[in-house]
């Protein structure tokens, strides 16, 4: 079902405008030397991203979780949509700003990664929404595109939710030192943006959310036919177990070098992936 009847208060070029501007004041350097400190897991973070009101009609114009597909495995459980014109249209033209052409040379400028490219088809891209008891355990994202053409190298993460504070749980965590120590937390907090490198050790997971309200996030990856690190590699999605999830961490390594293996035979995997945006002429 279509919302084209309504309309989007800011434009994906007046998101951009004001994403970029936001950018700038935090400045390039900073931000570089921020991405810089960690090899391992490279990530940066930028707050108050988008003013206010801005911010908060993105937020109102999440669907609910029952307009959503719900994941639901030991891996994960979170809600997610890749299909934007079925809801409001606030929300893809929020998820779209990152697309700007100027937004995305300026994450290059600021990662010193090039040959960026956003991704028109979302895909494991688009927007994610949490509710009570939702998670993500520790995992590497997959290595590549649908079509294995370019290689995944940064998650954008927008986090709008008002309110959302350290009690509210479903924080990011990053692994910089492997999964057998702590790992660095960074809080979802409202009209946060945060970057980050998915190279071969950029393990993350997102902590039970506590809060009875829900956890909204604009996500975008974008591609380069070069990868990180510069050495050619190819994984799918590889999700492990929590340090106090012994037998869990058993059962997911094991899904995981299954469905690695199932790749390496057969490319396109057992089932089509469906999480991708379609254009209506496209059907």
């Amino acid at each position: 079902m279509s919302n084209s009847s309504k309309l989007a208060a800011f434009s994906r070029t007046m998101i951009a405008d004001a994403l970029l501007q936001r950018l700038d004041e935090a400045c390039v350097q900073d931000i570089r030397r921020q991405f810089a400190q960690s090899p391992a897991t490279q990530w940066f973070s930028v707050d108050d991203l988008l003013p206010q009101d801005m911010a908060r009609e993105i937020h109102a114009a999440f669907p609910q979780p029952s307009q959503m597909r719900e994941r639901k495995t030991l891996r994960e459980h979170k809600y997610v949509a890749a299909q934007m014109d079925r809801y409001h249209p606030q929300a893809e033209e929020a998820l779209f700003a990152f697309h700007d052409e100027r937004v995305v040379a300026r994450v290059g400028e600021v990662t010193q990664l090039a040959k960026l490219q956003a991704d028109p088809e979302l895909y494991a891209g688009g927007i994610s929404l949490m509710m009570q008891g939702n998670f993500l355990n520790p995992h590497l994202d997959n290595s590549h595109n649908n079509d294995r053409s370019l290689y995944r190298v940064l998650n954008l993460l927008y986090y709008v939710s008002p309110g959302w504070s350290l009690a509210s749980g479903g924080h990011l965590e990053v692994w910089p030192c492997g999964l057998n120590r702590s790992p660095q937390m960074i809080p979802s907090l409202f009209n946060r943006l945060v970057v980050m490198a998915t190279g071969p050790q950029s393990w993350h997971s997102v902590t039970r959310v506590k809060s009875t309200d829900r956890r909204c996030c604009v996500s975008n990856y974008y591609f380069s036919s070069d990868p990180i690190g510069n050495e050619p590699y190819f994984r799918v999605t590889s999700f492990r177990g929590r340090p106090e999830q012994p037998i869990r961490d058993l059962v997911l390594r094991a899904d995981s070098s299954l469905r690695q293996a199932i790749r390496k035979l057969r490319p396109q995997g057992i089932h089509r992936t469906t999480h991708l945006y379609k254009k209506p002429s496209e059907g």
